[in-house]
């Protein structure tokens, strides 16, 4: 009886060192990218050369009614806002039909425009966190900060990209496909700011709608994209020859992306455009498999994770601040893995991460050549997870 004690309360301290342990390291990792993200907002070097000067740039061009995709012109804003002289033209590749999103942009000063768009972004970061903290029956509040120290997450906000409105476009359709089916759909159009980072994921996004029938899902898509596009239209009716022309040439900073797909091109055959997408196509089979399995039960929230992960993996080229888009799945093994010591990982993993950040003062590559790790360890932190989880609730039989 007293060793049974004594190993409850060994056990509880061993809870409780962890516990700890987990706040700790995701407390320090939220200061430091706080810090970082309030030293983006002030007019300075950091503000001017975060990723946000293409969008505002092309905002600008957009309320000046010329062509939003002009190398020229856009050099000239992003070198005037304080982009970097060393960095080649930065152009906005999202499909014409997110042009809509960057025009109000066009109508503030460069200062103006980054707070709002930050604030916006952090909006969206908080909403999506929140959601899905709500969506898993509000489970404690400590593993809901995994979400909100995510730290591909925190230095999207820091760059000012767009893959916080992606994410919460992600996180909208999980909430509400089954009650809201337009409204979801409708959602999904955020997710086409980047629609290469979930190439398998939205194949078997197609072949479920023809499966379960749920039409309403693929109206709402085209229902957002005809409207978003008529308005892109309107602002630049030749935007799409605009756009082609310029994803054709985009200039020295998309030579080399970071990314598993990317290496593998580099490493097969440098000069062989389109093999990248070969990872993308391999998993777009695997993933259909995967789903034909499961199609009968199929729940996006638990089956789309492994999907969700396995997408970004593959991407044929995303950046370590895309991987924001792996929360929700990253979350789901969070509130089903019993595991402290997997939750303190995850931190751990983050908090390598931001180191990474941090040593881009001393050499500027470090953020995406150290951190080539961080997609294959996600789907293996969450593979752990949720075999943990299922191992947890599997009953032994004696």
């Amino acid at each position: 009886m007293h060793e049974v004690k004594l190993k409850e309360t060994q056990s509880s301290k061993l809870a409780a060192i962890k516990l700890f342990a987990l706040t700790l390291v995701c407390g320090l990792s939220f200061s430091f990218a706080s810090f970082v993200f309030l030293l983006s907002l002030t007019p300075g070097p950091v503000q001017g050369s975060r990723d946000f000067v293409a969008f505002w740039a092309t905002g600008q061009l957009l309320a000046h009614h010329t062509n939003p995709y002009n190398a020229t012109a856009l050099l000239q804003l992003e070198r005037a806002a304080g982009f970097p002289a060393h960095y080649d033209v930065m152009y906005m590749l999202n499909p014409p039909w997110n042009l809509p999103l960057v025009y109000p942009l066009g109508l503030l000063g460069m200062h103006a425009a980054s707070v709002a768009w930050s604030l916006l972004e952090l909006g969206c970061f908080i909403a999506s966190v929140y959601l899905l903290w709500t969506m898993h029956g509000r489970q404690k509040e400590y593993r809901r900060i995994l979400g909100y120290t995510f730290a591909p997450a925190l230095i999207c906000l820091i760059m000012g990209q767009l893959t916080l409105f992606a994410l919460l476009g992600l996180v909208l359709f999980l909430r509400h496909y089954r009650t809201s089916p337009f409204l979801a759909g409708m959602s999904l159009w955020l997710c086409l700011l980047k629609p290469h980072l979930l190439l398998p994921f939205g194949v078997v996004m197609l072949v479920w709608i023809i499966v379960s029938k749920s039409y309403r899902i693929l109206f709402g898509v085209l229902f957002a994209v005809v409207a978003s596009e008529l308005v892109a239209l309107y602002l630049a009716p030749l935007s799409w020859n605009q756009y082609l022309a310029a994803f054709r040439n985009p200039g020295a900073q998309y030579t080399f992306v970071p990314c598993v797909s990317v290496l593998l091109r580099l490493w097969i055959s440098k000069d062989t455009r389109g093999l990248e997408y070969v990872p993308a196509i391999l998993t777009t089979v695997w993933a259909l498999f995967y789903f034909w399995k499961r199609r009968v039960n199929w729940d996006w929230t638990v089956d789309g994770s492994l999907l969700i992960l396995a997408s970004i993996l593959v991407a044929p080229y995303a950046w370590l601040y895309d991987q924001a888009l792996a929360i929700p799945a990253l979350m789901q093994g969070v509130y089903v893995t019993r595991s402290r010591s997997l939750l303190v990982t995850l931190a751990l993993l983050t908090v390598l991460v931001e180191l990474a950040l941090v040593a881009i003062v001393w050499k500027p590559a470090t953020l995406y050549t150290w951190t080539l790790w961080s997609a294959p360890a996600w789907l293996i932190w969450y593979l752990l997870a949720t075999r943990a989880s299922k191992s947890e609730q599997t009953p032994v039989v004696s």
